[in-house]
Order: structure tokens, then C-alpha cells, then sequence
């Protein structure tokens, strides 16, 4: 006769914890951090390695002055932090200069809002973009590839109308496609090299670890609005930081919706607003501010879109939410 015992929730039960979930993501950006190194010198070492120092000393003495103990998600959550924030500046930037963002990332976007789980924006996004507005000429110095000099990136040449909107017609175009793909080109150290980044989002997404909804609908609806709006859609996917943006910042566990519908409509948000920088805006990229933008939008997004609850309908449901 078999035996059945009652126990409380969770029911399912899986050996990735948050820490686990954590390393693997830590993973999944060694790809594109080594091809920065390699692209870019040692210099981007100097800065990933500052980074993480000053986010994971922040995070201890965070958890000090709040009197809570640090476990291992806490140190491997500022140690992504650091890393993303080193990914996503020019390899120009001074070391005490990220050191600072690392800083205002753990301290300020993380723990203001109660520490692990509760923060509103991106800790690495928002980091940045207060890094921009204090450091503007050293944020917008981008050094090119295997060389000392340096020069704008290819959306800011699209921006100044040096460089045609639309490439297909241009010769060589399918060099260009090359050069983005391998990363040699100038931008942010961890975003130039699109094989690197897609090779840690599929062990992301072969692990479970991340949701495709979001770089899916992030993806797909900057290439169709570029399309749109006469441009080339395959440069304007592979150009800037759209795909270490879409598989490594947008699908942040903590900011992006619970639901798969909210999901879509996450994705979508930042594709459009993305596009709408680039195109119509003063600065040549938008990924960073549309999903901080569209972080600001969780919350509304998960109030009124859910996904349907097992057992209970439509109505059902629609009568719960105006009960809570």
C-alpha cells in the first residue's frame, strides 16, 4: 500500500539556489569578459578586478551597518555587479573611477531600497548611468580595438551621419557584420564581442537560468523599428550593448516581471524605448536607459498582468485582484 505525506510549499523542488544561479552567471560572463582583456589590454583586468573589490567590500560593510549577516548569495550578487559595471564602460576608465560606481551600485540603487531582492533598478545599469552624468568625456572615450587610439562608435558615427543609417548598401557590409560579431570594434568591454555574449546566454538558457521571453521580444522588436525606420535591423541588433543588455541585464531576476505575458511586455518595452533613443534622442545609445526605464515599470507591469493562477479562472482571477 503506498504511503502519502502532506507538506507545506514548495511541492517541486531544485538543487539551483540562488547561489548556484549566481555562479552560473558568473560563468556565463567569462566569454565576453575575456574577450574584452584580449580586445581591449589589461587594463580591462585593472577594472573588472576594481569593480568587484569595491562592490564586495560595499556589500560587507552594508550588511554590517544594517546588522545582518553576509551569506554567499550576497557576495556572489556585488561580485556580478562588479563584474557587469566593469562590462559596460569604455576600457579608458580610470580604476578608482569604476570603483566609484561599485560603490553607489551597492550602497545606494542596492541597499537604499533594502539590500538583495528589494532593489528597483539594475545595481550595474543605474551605476553607469550615474557614472555618465558625473565623468561624461571619459564615459564617451572609446579606445579601438588592439590600438591605443581612439574613436566614436559605430552608432555614434550613425548619430553624427558619418556612417549611413542604412549599411546594406555600403561596401563590405558583410565585413561589418564580421567586425561586430567578433567584437572588433570600439564600445564598452564586455558588449563589442556578440559570439562571446551568445555563447554565455545559451549556457544560461541551456541551465534554465534565464527566461527567453525578454531577449527574445528586446531583440526582435529593436531590429523590426529599425527596419521601420529605414535602417539596417542586423547592424542596430549587433551594434552598442543590445545583446549583453537583453540576455544579461533585462532578464535580472529581481527586476524584470514574474509573469510570462509581463515578460513580453518588458521586452518590448525596451526594445521600443532603445530605438526611440538611437533614432530621435541626443545620445547614440538607448539600451542602458530603456531598462532602467522599464525597471521603473515592473511593479505596475506584475499588478496588472499576471499570469492565470492553477485552479482559477479569468474571473475568478479579476475578482481576486480587486479584493487585495
Amino acid at each position: 500500500m503506498s504511503r502519502f505525506s502532506i507538506t507545506h510549499a514548495p511541492h517541486i523542488r531544485t538543487k539551483d539556489d540562488s547561489t548556484r544561479i549566481m555562479f552560473y552567471t558568473i560563468i556565463a560572463l567569462l566569454p565576453a569578459a575575456i574577450a574584452g582583456t584580449c580586445l581591449f589590454g589589461m587594463n580591462s583586468i585593472v577594472l573588472m578586478v576594481s569593480s568587484i573589490i569595491a562592490a564586495v567590500i560595499t556589500e560587507y560593510l552594508m550588511l554590517f551597518m544594517r546588522g545582518k549577516k553576509a551569506v554567499p548569495a550576497d557576495v556572489f550578487s556585488a561580485v556580478i555587479t562588479g563584474m557587469l559595471l566593469a562590462m559596460v564602460i569604455t576600457s579608458a576608465t580610470p580604476w578608482w573611477m569604476v570603483m566609484m560606481g561599485s560603490i553607489f551600485a551597492i550602497s545606494i540603487v542596492k541597499h537604499a531600497f533594502g539590500g538583495l531582492g528589494f532593489n528597483i533598478f539594475n545595481p550595474a545599469l543605474a551605476a553607469r548611468a550615474f557614472m555618465l552624468a558625473s565623468w561624461p568625456v571619459i564615459m564617451t572615450t572609446w579606445p579601438k580595438p588592439f590600438d591605443m587610439a581612439t574613436g566614436a562608435t559605430q552608432l555614434a558615427l550613425v548619430k553624427s551621419k558619418a556612417l549611413e543609417m542604412s549599411i546594406m548598401n555600403m561596401p563590405g557590409h558583410i565585413n561589418t557584420y564580421w567586425q561586430l560579431f567578433i567584437g572588433s570594434r570600439g564600445g564598452s568591454l564586455g558588449e563589442t564581442s556578440v559570439i562571446a555574449l551568445l555563447i554565455g546566454a545559451a549556457f544560461l538558457l541551456i541551465k534554465g537560468i534565464i527566461d527567453w521571453r525578454i531577449p527574445v521580444s528586446f531583440i526582435l522588436t529593436v531590429a523590426a523599428i529599425s527596419a521601420l525606420f529605414g535602417a539596417d535591423p542586423i547592424f542596430h541588433v549587433m551594434a552598442g550593448g543590445l545583446v549583453l543588455g537583453a540576455f544579461f541585464m533585462a532578464t535580472d531576476p529581481v527586476t524584470k516581471p514574474m509573469g510570462r505575458a509581463g515578460r513580453w511586455i518588458f521586452g518590448i518595452g525596451c526594445g521600443a524605448i532603445t530605438v526611440v533613443i538611437r533614432f530621435l534622442g541626443g545620445y547614440p545609445e538607448g539600451v542602458c536607459y530603456a531598462i532602467l526605464i522599464m525597471n521603473g515599470f515592473t511593479p505596475l507591469i506584475d499588478r496588472y498582468v499576471t499570469d492565470r493562477v492553477y485552479g482559477h479562472g479569468v474571473k475568478n482571477r479579476k475578482n481576486d485582484k480587486r479584493h487585495n
